[in-house]
C-alpha cells in the first residue's frame, strides 16, 4: 500500500526584491481551504520580508518594504516590552498568518511554481491577504489572475511611483474623506475605513455587505465589490475592526 502524497497548501509565486525599497520579499498564494468566514474560499495570498520575522519587521519598521506607506502599520519603537509598533491598527493579527505563512516559508513547506495561472484559475483571489499588492510586479498578479473568477484587492501606495499601484484591480486605501474624494476626482474606487457607518458619504459609497454593520448579507468570495475599477459600482467603506480596533 502506497502512502498518498500530500498535495502544498501554498506556492511562492514571488521571491525578490520589494518595488517599494529593494529588500527581499516573498509572496505566498494560499489555495486551501480558508477559515476566513468573512471572506470565504479565496486564494489567498500573504507577501512578506522573506529575511525577517514579520512581527521584528512591523516592530522595527521594516515592514516598509511590504506596507509601504499605509497608517496602519504603527510606530516603530524599540521598547523592550513590546512585540510589535505602537498603536497598530491594521486588522491582520500577525502572530497568526503572516508568522505561519513565515516559518512555513523557512521551512520550506512551499514549492516554487512555474505555472501561476493555474492557481488561480475559476477562483476568487485575494491580492494581499497581508501586505500591499503593490510592493509585486505587476506580472505577478496579471498571471494570477488571468484565469480567475474574480478578484479583491487595496493599496495605498498609489503615491509611491516605484510601485505597481494598478487602480484597475485594487481599490485606493483613502485614510481619510479628503483623500477618497480625490481618487474619485481620478475615477479611482476607494476602500475607507471609518470610526461610525454616519460617516458614509452615500452618493458615493456603501457599507461593505460583508461587515458586521451591514448584516453581514454576503462574503467577499461573492460580494467582489472590492475588484477596483474594472466594475462600475459606489466605493467601499467599512468600520474599523479587527485586531487594531482599540488603537
Amino acid at each position: 500500500m502506497t502512502n498518498k502524497i500530500k498535495k502544498p497548501t501554498g506556492y511562492i509565486i514571488y521571491d525578490g526584491p520589494s518595488l517599494l525599497d529593494n529588500k527581499p520579499i516573498v509572496v505566498v498564494a494560499l489555495v486551501g481551504k480558508s477559515n476566513n468566514q468573512k471572506t470565504g474560499a479565496m486564494v489567498q495570498t500573504y507577501i512578506i520580508r522573506s529575511d525577517i520575522d514579520p512581527r521584528i519587521a512591523n516592530k522595527t519598521g521594516l515592514d516598509f518594504s511590504i506596507c509601504g506607506l499605509c497608517k496602519h502599520r504603527g510606530t516603530p519603537t524599540n521598547d523592550p516590552t513590546k512585540k510589535l509598533a505602537v498603536d497598530r491598527t491594521c486588522y491582520v493579527v500577525i502572530g497568526q498568518g503572516p508568522v505561519i505563512v513565515y516559518k512555513g516559508y523557512k521551512k520550506g513547506s512551499y514549492p516554487k511554481t512555474n505555472n501561476i495561472p493555474e492557481l488561480g484559475k475559476d477562483r476568487v483571489v485575494r491580492l494581499g491577504t497581508y501586505g500591499d499588492p503593490s510592493a509585486v510586479p505587476a506580472y505577478v498578479w496579471d498571471q494570477l489572475l488571468v484565469n480567475a473568477k474574480g478578484s479583491t484587492g487595496y493599496s495605498h501606495q498609489e503615491q509611491l511611483k516605484q510601485s505597481s499601484f494598478n487602480p484597475s484591480y485594487m481599490m485606493e486605501s483613502a485614510d481619510n474623506l479628503t483623500q477618497a474624494q480625490i481618487a474619485w476626482s481620478n475615477k479611482r474606487r476607494t476602500f475607507r475605513v471609518i470610526k461610525d457607518i454616519s460617516e458614509i458619504d452615500h452618493a458615493n459609497e456603501i457599507s461593505c455587505p460583508a461587515s458586521r454593520e451591514a448584516g453581514q448579507r454576503t462574503t467577499c468570495i461573492n460580494c467582489k465589490l472590492c475588484s477596483g475599477s474594472m466594475i462600475k459600482a459606489k466605493s467601499i467603506a467599512i468600520v474599523i475592526h479587527g485586531a487594531g480596533k482599540n488603537n
